[in-house]
């Protein structure tokens, strides 16, 4: 039966926004975060990416290169913050020709900033920037809907994250290594995807040190070990 009003659609009893699969709009829903540690970062983020209430992919990557060593994690519009990291991902190679050097986690974030304020009006993103330099070191950015920025020890964002600032309060401490920050990470996205019906999936994750970055896989319920396996 379909509301008049509402445009929504019930069948066998599963609710489903017509409007939003009019629009063809597809939202990451999302859970995303990054975290500090002696020595890098982690940046991690759930899966699932939704088309109104239809789950368009469930292993979609959330983890976006810009720099050597320097990722975001995108929730909001998947083409909005797609296309905001692909054009910064261009200054940012530009910056390496004109000045010899790659840019820092500060130059980056406020590429982002600038994208994203000026364009406030029109674009649904939420983005959280994280990276490593030799100036800095491990450096975390966050840019809530409305384009303001925040250098943070950690961030969260995406619709999953209103379940988890209790338990990133609890669990969270200054000095971690990298293996308390991985497990840290995944405790809280695993926590996410258990509480919000928009995250789900796998756990994808990349931390970034002088060394590069190491891309890890963890599914929600899976025991983290430490070894990166």
């Amino acid at each position: 039966m379909v509301g008049k009003a509402t445009g929504n659609l019930s069948v066998d009893g599963i609710h489903v926004d017509m409007e939003h699969l009019k629009k063809g709009e597809v939202n990451l829903g999302t859970s995303i975060m990054a975290v500090t540690f002696n020595g890098g970062v982690v940046l991690g983020a759930d899966s699932r990416t939704t088309t109104g209430s239809y789950i368009a992919n469930r292993v979609t990557d959330k983890l976006t290169q810009v720099a050597d060593t320097i990722w975001c994690c995108r929730s909001g519009s998947a083409a909005d913050t797609q296309a905001v990291a692909d054009i910064v991902h261009h200054h940012l190679q530009m910056y390496n020709v004109q000045n010899q050097q790659p840019a820092t986690t500060r130059i980056a974030a406020s590429l982002f900033q600038d994208i994203c304020y000026a364009n406030k009006d029109a674009l649904s993103a939420g983005i959280i920037i994280a990276g490593w330099d030799k100036r800095k070191g491990g450096e975390v950015y966050s840019i809530p809907l409305g384009g303001s920025l925040h250098k943070q020890p950690y961030a969260i964002g995406g619709s999953g994250s209103t379940y988890i600032y209790g338990y990133c309060d609890a669990n969270w401490k200054d000095g971690m290594n990298e293996a308390e920050a991985v497990a840290f990470v995944k405790g809280a996205l695993a926590e996410a995807i258990k509480w919000d019906g928009s995250s789900g999936g796998v756990i994808r994750m990349v931390v970034l040190t002088e060394n590069g970055p190491d891309r890890k896989i963890f599914f929600p319920d899976e025991d983290y070990q430490g070894d990166g396996n």
